[in-house]
């Protein structure tokens, strides 16, 4: 029997490695409770206060105003040098003090346009050269050796300052509002008393009036810094992790506990370690404070992913290539959203909204779509498979893809604009799909119509080239028969003409189609054809190729399905591009988003290969597993190993381009994109 610790006080309790699965902790108290390693299976945490034990609280308030404090000490500093400006006894201490200014100035613009560690390096290196400058001219002027010295010093002052200041500020924000205004307080006080006392004439006003100025903007400074970190300004995200993690130091720890099924809702989280945690379907509506929790390496190290997940609204959001797996989106708002190569196994999307999403190379592998709206999503190269729960799928429409300049066409499924899916229709149809004119009989299948209705259409429209490819049967009377016509065919009409002689066909009596048959053999054969997939679950192609059986989400030798498949002669397209799209997630992105680093520059191959027109299905795949290679050999570009695999990949993939019309887009962006791969690895 589960244990029930609903509305107790358990602060400073230890589980550790315990088995609580399906435990009820709602309403509980767990400030400084241990869960490590525990598994909490289905474990119930709504309205349960997560977090700091107040004595922890008090010593960490205490820390971050001696940090403070130090701010405003390092920031007085800064303010004494330039004082120096007004020094007239001294010509020396004035270009000090001018020269300390200019350099305030530049590290400030500097933080506030790249943050705080790409700032500090920017005016580092400047500081930097005018030191090997000074030292060379040494001879010349001795005083330029101590002015370097100074701008030396007073850089790492300045970030030392600026870094206690912003991890105080955000560490007593972190914590509480009033903990954050009395550091505040704090810093601003040092700063000006020491700012006074190091001014040597405290009678000069300007001194004085100069060197509180600068103490009190450089403290200011790192308030403003300390909250835009806290707001999840990804500039200042070295600050905002640092505070979330030394203000979880003694809360609530979940760290490597396994949280699957687990329900958060309205659970208050702040100063909560979740770290190395499992976190398939937990429940986190309505969650309190879910910005203060140490996330790790889970989903929930992402903003807008926690916005989504205690709100449950994320229309219209951008998604792509987030690793959320396991993620627990039941009843969300996730209509117009975009998911392109995002990993969504295993996750619950069940009643969500999902109309009109653009779930591109999504992988949806064990995902529970159970009750989902689908209409209008676009679902090219989808990666669903035989544990992708579809049933109750409500859906009028499909895109096959996503509409570009080249190819506005989307592949509107059912192809008759004027017809939908009926209810339950869709996650039959839907199981391996062509890119075909489909004709699906949903009731009472008559071959003989079947038969006329395609000869009569083939036969009114010899432009279109139509041609059967595939039957499929559906359930116990349904059938799809695919057929493939030429490029530029309006589906939408050849669909509203067939289906409308069918019904005239059907209504006919057995004699009256006799008549129209005769001795066609063409429409015997097929009536045949018809007739034998209807009584067999069997999967055909042209020529009576048996395929698999369609019992359930199968194509032979895999149970990965994806968008548009092809014959079982042609590589899963859609696992392939997820499995690149999976690896180039894990590579980091660039630090300059001027200079693309090998993430952007494969993410870029990625897309110009899956669009290329002139590629066939074969030559994609094999491109698309050769920037996999390169994507997984980008872990470590400067490994010999890894070099000589990224070599290998490139030759490869000169080796598909060569041959390709020199107007395709795709040669353009070889020609680009894999010298610039190369030289990243090295090899340029």
């Amino acid at each position: 029997m589960a244990l029930d610790f609903s509305g107790q006080n358990l602060r400073g309790r230890n589980f550790k490695g315990q088995d609580l699965a399906g435990a009820n902790f709602s309403y509980a108290d767990i400030r400084g409770v241990n869960f490590s390693g525990a598994n909490l299976t289905g474990a119930n945490f709504s309205h349960a206060k997560a977090g700091l034990q107040r004595r922890w609280t008090i010593f960490l308030v205490f820390v971050s105003c001696l940090l403070s404090g130090l701010s405003g000490i390092l920031w007085a500093v800064n303010g004494y040098y330039v004082s120096l400006i007004f020094d007239t006894s001294s010509l020396e201490n004035q270009i000090i003090g001018w020269a300390v200014l200019i350099v305030l100035i530049a590290f400030f613009f500097a933080i506030i346009r790249q943050g705080i560690v790409a700032g500090a390096v920017a005016v580092a290196l400047s500081v930097t050269v005018a030191v090997a400058l000074s030292v060379t001219g040494a001879g010349a002027f001795v005083g330029f050796v101590d002015l370097a010295r100074v701008l030396a010093l007073d850089v790492t002052v300045a970030v030392a300052g600026a870094v206690a200041g912003a991890g105080a500020l955000a560490v007593a924000v972190a914590l509480a509002i009033a903990g954050a205004v009395a550091v505040a307080l704090v810093a601003v006080a040092v700063a000006i008393v020491l700012a006074v006392a190091l001014v040597e004439d405290v009678a000069l006003v300007e001194d004085v009036a100069v060197a509180v100025t600068v103490a009190v903007a450089g403290t200011l400074f790192s308030i403003y810094v300390s909250w835009r970190a806290m707001k999840g300004d990804q500039k200042h995200s070295l600050i905002r992790n640092i505070a979330i993690a030394f203000a979880a130091t003694g809360g609530t720890s979940f760290r490597g506990a396994d949280l699957t099924n687990a329900d958060f809702t309205q659970a208050t989280l702040k100063s909560t370690d979740l770290r190395n945690t499992i976190l398939i379907c937990s429940s986190w509506h309505q969650a309190k404070m879910l910005d203060r929790v140490r996330p790790g390496s889970t989903y929930l190290q992402n903003s807008q992913v926690r916005q989504l997940l205690v709100t449950g609204q994320g229309q219209d959001k951008n998604f792509d290539r987030q690793n959320l797996r396991g993620i627990n989106l039941q009843k969300a708002n996730l209509a117009d959203a975009s998911f392109i190569g995002t990993d969504l196994s295993e996750a619950n999307l069940q009643d969500a909204d999902l109309s009109r999403a653009k779930l591109k190379q999504t992988q949806l592998d064990g995902t529970d779509l159970i009750g989902a709206t689908l209409t209008g999503a676009y679902i090219e190269d989808w990666g669903i498979t035989n544990t992708t729960k579809l049933y109750g799928v409500r859906c009028e429409y499909i895109f096959m893809r996503l509409p570009t300049k080249e190819d506005p066409d989307p592949l509107r499924k059912p192809d008759n604009k004027q017809e939908v899916f009926a209810d339950g229709d869709f996650a039959d149809f839907i199981k391996p799909i062509f890119d075909t004119l489909d004709l699906y009989h949903n009731q009472g299948v008559d071959p003989r119509a079947v038969a006329i209705a395609f000869k009569n259409l083939a036969e009114n429209h010899p432009e279109a080239e139509l041609e059967i490819v595939a039957m499929e049967k559906r359930g116990e009377d349904k059938i799809l028969l695919r057929a493939k016509t030429a490029a530029g065919s309006d589906k939408s009409q050849l669909s509203a003409e067939y289906f409308d002689d069918y019904n005239q066909l059907k209504a006919l009596s057995q004699s009256q189609q006799l008549l129209l048959v005769e001795k066609d053999k063409r429409i015997i054969s097929l009536e045949n054809m018809v007739d034998t997939a209807l009584k067999q679950p069997k999967f055909y192609t042209q020529g009576d190729t048996n395929m698999s059986d369609i019992s359930g989400i199968n194509i032979e030798g895999s149970s990965n399905v994806s968008g548009i498949a092809g014959n079982n002669s042609i590589a899963n397209l859609g696992s392939i591009s997820g499995n690149v799209s999976i690896a180039l997630n894990q590579l980091p992105d660039a630090t300059d988003a001027e200079k693309p680093g090998i993430k952007e520059l494969l993410s870029q191959l990625q897309d110009a290969i899956i669009q290329s027109t002139y590629l066939s299905e074969e030559d994609k795949a094999e491109a698309l597993e050769q920037v996999n290679s390169l994507a997984e050999a980008g872990k470590n570009p400067q490994e010999s190993t890894k070099q000589k695999t990224a070599k290998t990949a490139i030759t490869m993939l000169k080796g598909i381009f060569t041959g390709l019309p020199a107007i395709a887009s795709l040669v353009e962006a070889g020609n680009k994109l894999l010298p610039a791969i190369a030289k990243l690895f090295g090899l340029g």
